[in-house]
């Protein structure tokens, strides 16, 4: 059991600091993020050709559950792959392809912003850009350190001179009592100002 996993069980009143979920929520999506992920497994297999018998491969260090707290981890937390592997107890690149594995499985069962909620049906976005716009919206901008590209044109895409590192930077927008989120962008280039993210 990974020190992070343990940490949450033996203190689950911190779990809300830690990863921006109550415990009893982060049970429950825990469960239904293991069943969506059973249930596309099981639709990959079911198309598979197989020669020889599933099951083999080397085993995952981290369980399910630990898997899905470092994905947490990372949202919440903002940090590198290279601390979020020290923390696991995994490589840097496990700490990658763990998040982006779990990523898009929960954003299934996450709820989603307003603008993504309709932006695939451009009149109801229209329509939504409207009543937007009785609104005094709050604009938020945060960068995350990443680690160095290896490809120098790459990095200088990366390099921000206000945090004097290589950033991911995103924005939210939400409601003026905070309530509703309206819109999120996230991993633009750290060289991009706030205001071009905005536009």
């Amino acid at each position: 059991m990974s020190d992070m996993l343990k940490h949450i069980e033996e203190n689950p009143k911190e779990t809300r600091r830690l990863i921006g979920l109550e415990y009893e929520q982060l049970q429950q999506l825990i469960g239904n993020a293991e069943r969506l992920n059973y249930e596309k497994q099981a639709f990959r297999e079911s198309k598979k050709i197989r020669i020889i018998a599933g099951g083999g491969g080397r085993k995952p260090k981290l369980s399910v559950k630990e898997q899905i707290i470092l994905t947490l981890v990372y949202l919440r937390q903002m940090t590198t792959f290279q601390f979020l592997g020290i923390q696991f107890g995994v490589s840097e690149s496990t700490a990658n392809d763990t998040f982006n594995y779990w990523l898009p499985i929960l954003r299934e069962l996450l709820p989603c912003s307003l603008i993504e909620q309709v932006k695939k049906n451009e009149s109801d976005l229209m329509v939504v850009q409207e009543i937007l716009t009785d609104y005094e919206l709050i604009v938020d901008s945060y960068e995350q350190v990443r680690e160095r590209p290896g490809d120098n044109e790459e990095q200088e895409k990366y390099f921000s001179g206000k945090k004097s590192n290589h950033t991911f930077k995103s924005q939210i927008i939400i409601m003026p009592d905070g309530r509703d989120i309206v819109d999120v962008v996230a991993g633009e280039p750290g060289t991009k100002s706030d205001i071009a993210v905005c536009i």
